[in-house]
Parts: C-alpha cells; structure tokens; sequence
C-alpha cells in the first residue's frame, strides 16, 4: 500500500503545474508588455496614450480642395456657376478686409502725437471690428463651397490695398492710409453685391451690405472726422 501511494504521488504533482500558466499570462499583461511598447510611443496603456504622426505634409496625399474650385457640399439651392463668382468676389472682399485690419493694428502700436490716446483706441476697436468681418466672409465662402484665402502672402498678392511701409508714419498719414483703404473695399464691396444680387445669391449679398458696407461706413465716419479742417472758435 505504501509503495503505490509512492507511486501517485508524481501524478498529482504532475497535475498542478498547468495551474501555474494564469500567472505567467498576468505578468505577460503587466511589466513585461509595458516593457515590450517602450520607445513606440504607446506607454504603459496603449489604449489612451497615442503618439501623435508627425511630418505628414513632406510626403502629404493630394489637397482635399484646391484654391479656385468650388464644390457642392451643402445643399443652398445655387448652381455652381453662381457659387463660383461669389466665392472669387469674396476672396478678393476677404484679402482686402485682413489687410485693412492689419493696418489698424500696426497703426495702433506706432501711433503718436496729442491725439494717441483717441486713436489708439479707435484703431484697436475698428482692428476688432474687422477681425469679426473676416470670420463671416471667410465662412461664407465655406458655406459656397469654395476655399478661402487664409495666409499672409497669399493675401499680399490679392489685396487691392497697396502696400503700407514698416516705417512709423505721422497719424495723418495714418488716417489717410486708412480712408483710402476703406475706399477701395468699399468700391469692391458695392461691385460685388451688385453681382450677388443680379445672381439671386442673397445670403452673400446680404453679408456685403448688413455687414461690410455698414461697418465699413461707420468706421470712415469715425476716422475721417479726425482730418475735418476746423477752425478753433473762442468761447465768450
């Protein structure tokens, strides 16, 4: 009897080592896998900690749109002809509209003289105002289906503002440089309305006319009267 109990007993021990592969499987799934992803990006859970892909644009696919086309991706009842005349205007109403923001930005940093503290003021204010103008065209040529002008040497070349120097000018200078900027986006902006309008493109027509001629108009009101040839008058 005690020879066979001998005997069974490497039998049962025999039967318990598969019990052992649970707790090699949970150290697989522990240090050893986090050791396994160092150095690819994937830390300690993989699930939540990605690596971002870098440098995609040096060997980027074809662009999703290119710059002058137009396509029908929302449903507002225009055909494609009327959507790309509408877009073309509103690229060169955009460039013209960020350089003049630009302009009352620089104007507001190098102004000088006894009325600084007015036209400091009154640059940074119209610099909002135009900031917001930029937003709605730029997402109305969205909404046509086209690509809007976004970068500063792309706007350069399209802008029919001429170029203001680097130079720190007298705020005369300044004011006029700004009338006459206004001037011309004001004479694009009565153009294409008009062409908006002949087209039945309200909703573009009517973005030229509630709100770039009204602001624009506005905003020369208040930067022309600073150039009005007043004369001084004595009190009694």
């Amino acid at each position: 009897m005690a020879s066979s109990a001998k005997a069974a007993a490497p039998k049962a021990a025999a039967t318990k080592k598969p019990a052992a592969a649970p707790k090699a499987a949970a150290r697989s799934n522990g240090k050893s896998t986090a050791s396994a992803n160092t150095g690819k990006g994937a830390g300690t859970n993989a699930a939540v900690d990605i690596q971002p892909v870098l440098n995609q644009q040096n060997h980027a696919p074809a662009p999703t749109q290119r710059y002058g086309t137009v396509s029908q991706r929302l449903p507002i009842g225009l055909d494609e002809k009327t959507r790309q005349q509408s877009v073309d205007g509103l690229n060169q109403l955009l460039a013209d509209t960020i350089t003049l923001r630009d302009m009352y930005k620089k104007h507001h940093w190098q102004v000088v003289g006894p009325t600084f503290y007015q036209l400091h003021l009154l640059y940074d204010k119209h610099y909002e105002e135009q900031s917001t103008l930029v937003d709605a065209i730029a997402e109305r040529i969205q909404i046509l289906g086209g690509v809007a002008v976004a970068m500063a040497h792309d706007v350069a070349e399209l802008s029919s503002i001429p170029r203001v120097p680097r130079d720190r000018e007298e705020a005369p200078v300044q004011v006029s440089r700004l009338l006459d900027g206004h001037q011309r986006l004001l004479k694009n902006c009565h153009d294409y309305a008009d062409k908006a309008d002949e087209n039945g493109d309200d909703g573009t027509n009517d973005l030229i006319v509630s709100q770039l001629i009204r602001t624009n108009e506005m905003q020369v009101w208040f930067v022309s009267e600073h150039v009005v040839d007043s004369p001084l008058i004595q009190a009694k």
